[in-house]
């Protein structure tokens, strides 16, 4: 259960990510990296403290971006 409610947690962060990259489109790409990488960590944070488990989360966390990029990515695939 506490791998669901991470995934969840971690999705809703992506999300998160996604909208605040489409807000900034003329920002600069380091500025959209270090953002990545912050929102990386707070999904890494957030998810640590539920499982107490670096190794598991740090799959959860790499597992939940695939996820949601494929499915970001497939779904703007069909769309547009």
């Amino acid at each position: 259960m506490k791998v669901y409610i991470v995934m969840m947690l971690q999705f809703i962060i992506w999300s998160g990510y996604t909208l605040i990259e489409w807000l900034s489109k003329h920002d600069q790409l380091l500025f959209k990296v270090i953002m990545f990488f912050v929102f990386f960590y707070l999904a890494f944070i957030i998810g640590n403290k539920i499982t107490n488990s670096f190794r598991k989360t740090l799959f959860i966390t790499t597992l939940s971006l695939v996820v949601y990029t494929s499915i970001h990515y497939t779904m703007a695939r069909y769309i547009h």
